[in-house]
């Protein structure tokens, strides 16, 4: 399942609009501009907007998704970004937009004018069913339903593959080395170019200063050349990053080579690898990889879904893949690639907002699914015992066989308020504690009676957010009562800082003789009295 609750640019679209979320991807220098496409074929955009990438048809940001009208009902299914930003996006149909910056003719219409809106590229590609796309930082590469592939934009190192260094201002078809031979995946690295070809073989051409080609130098190549090192191997799949290239072969071994500053190659150090290098034996067959060229990470997922990083992850150079707990490949992005962007489009799970937890919510008080009726003041709450028993030691013990409430229909609460304690209940399903700093005391005693801990510092941070001069006297006696030291010491300062006013309060004035004492001799070891 993949969701999108990890990626921060998401963090402000309502439970509403992310259930309507079929297609989504991060891209952009900081991760900080995102396009989504929703079940009903609306295409939204929200973010920074540099270079006009979001498709708007203006350079104006926005925190809220805005439509992108000449997308809409177009039928999106996939996309691919460059880092300039440039962006392309498949219909259906096989048609293909581009926008966004434009300085290298990455969009493929035959200028260098910025895109602010989606414009469909035509040249070389009519009657073609684009498949498959990719992007290096002003590059772009587009595969076709009969595995031909085309190429523009950059070609200061010859990652368009036209055995020059000419920028290309609109699609061209790679023919040299590849011939007619069909192709089934490209990818793009930051300036070079990669494809897997239907019988396995590997081809790369562009930028070779660190190896990514996999040829066995530093050379840049204008045109594909074979990877000949992976002779005998399949290649199913393909994945660049910045500088660096994975590949997986059909029996689910992967192999890396370019770049490893970073550890991103998985080899254990830093050196670069000018050809394939088997990795990750040891953590068994592999079935799906990701990297992108904004950045140094790699990442793969085992047969036995695991998921695996390594490379720059925020900062730190992982030089071995390492295991993660995460469920998916993008959630490796979305929380330690940088910049945070996506590798590819997330495919949004239509059960995604489904989960354990708003289940658990929905339980609260369901009297057609509850076990049991917890009454208090006349007023009933439906729980579960499960729940109750799973969630609190206090639950534990009390529905223990040898009990007299493991038996009961119904339990009586007498010693708690209802809002306490239905506030209590609440905490055992949601994690969340909703109260004024009035009622926060009682759940503080019930907190202390019950040992639940974490529940204690809840109610301790409830309360030093309600803190007032009229209240900051009672709040006090209450924090030494239920032994919440630091809940003490803040009702102390701000007492303190309000000394004068506080003192004039009633709730002051109800502190009994031996309170007042220690705090008149506590404020004067701070020197509240030296003047």
């Amino acid at each position: 399942m993949t969701d999108i609750d990890k990626w921060l640019i998401f963090s402000t679209l309502t439970p509403e609009v992310v259930s309507n979320v079929k297609l989504a991807c991060v891209f952009g220098s900081s991760g900080n501009e995102a396009i989504i496409v929703t079940k009903d074929d609306e295409v939204f955009a929200l973010g920074s907007n540099c270079s006009g990438c979001l498709g708007l048809g203006d350079s104006h940001g926005s925190l809220e998704p805005k439509k992108v009208l000449s997308l809409c009902k177009k039928g999106i299914k996939d996309f691919a970004y460059g880092s300039g930003p440039h962006v392309l996006a498949i219909t259906e149909n096989g048609e293909l937009y581009s926008w966004g910056h434009n300085g290298y003719c990455q969009l493929g219409n035959g200028s260098t004018n910025q895109g602010l809106n989606p414009g469909l590229i035509s040249a070389n590609l009519i009657g073609r069913k684009v498949i498959e796309v990719a992007c290096g930082s002003h590059h772009s590469i587009a595969l076709t339903s009969d595995g031909e592939v085309y190429a523009w934009g950059q070609n200061n190192c010859g990652q368009v593959g036209s055995g020059s260094t000419t920028n290309q201002l609109t699609p061209r078809k790679v023919t040299a080395g590849i011939g007619c031979r069909r192709c089934i995946a490209v990818a793009c690295g930051q300036t070079s170019s990669m494809a897997v070809l239907d019988n396995g073989e590997v081809y790369g051409w562009g930028y070779n200063g660190n190896g990514q080609l996999g040829l066995g130098n530093n050379v840049n190549q204008s045109n594909p050349c074979r990877v000949t090192h992976l002779q005998g191997v399949i290649i199913q799949k393909i994945a660049c990053g910045y500088a660096h290239t994975l590949a997986l072969s059909d029996e689910g071994v992967l192999y890396a080579w370019g770049a490893n500053s970073y550890g991103q190659l998985g080899t254990g150090n830093k050196a670069n690898q000018v050809t394939p290098v088997r990795i990750a034996a040891e953590i068994g067959r592999v079935v799906d990889i990701s990297a992108s060229h904004y950045n140094h990470i790699s990442a793969a997922m085992t047969q036995t879904s695991k998921v695996y990083m390594w490379g720059q992850c925020r900062g730190q150079s992982v030089t071995l893949p390492e295991e993660s707990p995460f469920h998916n490949l993008h959630d490796v992005f979305a929380c330690f690639a940088s910049p945070a962007v996506t590798s590819r489009p997330m495919e949004l799970d239509v059960c995604m907002v489904n989960r354990v937890g708003d289940s658990l919510r929905q339980a609260f008080d369901d009297h057609s699914t509850s076990d049991l009726k917890i009454s208090i003041e006349g007023r009933v709450v439906h729980v579960h015992k499960a729940i109750l028993k799973i969630r609190c030691e206090h639950f534990r013990s009390m529905f223990q066989a040898h009990w007299g409430e493991d038996e009961k229909e119904t339990i009586e609460i007498t010693q708690f308020s209802y809002p306490v304690y239905q506030a209590f209940l609440r905490y055992l399903y949601t994690d969340e504690v909703e109260l004024p700093p009035e009622d926060a005391i009682g759940l503080l005693d019930l907190a202390n009676s019950y040992c639940e801990l974490q529940l204690k510092r809840h109610c301790e941070r409830i309360i030093k957010h309600g803190i007032t001069i009229d209240n900051v006297a009672m709040l006090y006696a209450a924090a030494i009562k239920y032994e919440a030291k630091e809940l003490e010491d803040f009702c102390f300062r701000f007492a303190l800082n309000h000394l004068t006013a506080v003192a004039q309060t009633e709730a002051f004035n109800k502190l009994d003789e031996l309170t007042i004492k220690n705090f008149i001799f506590k404020a004067a070891q701070q020197g509240a009295f030296k003047y």
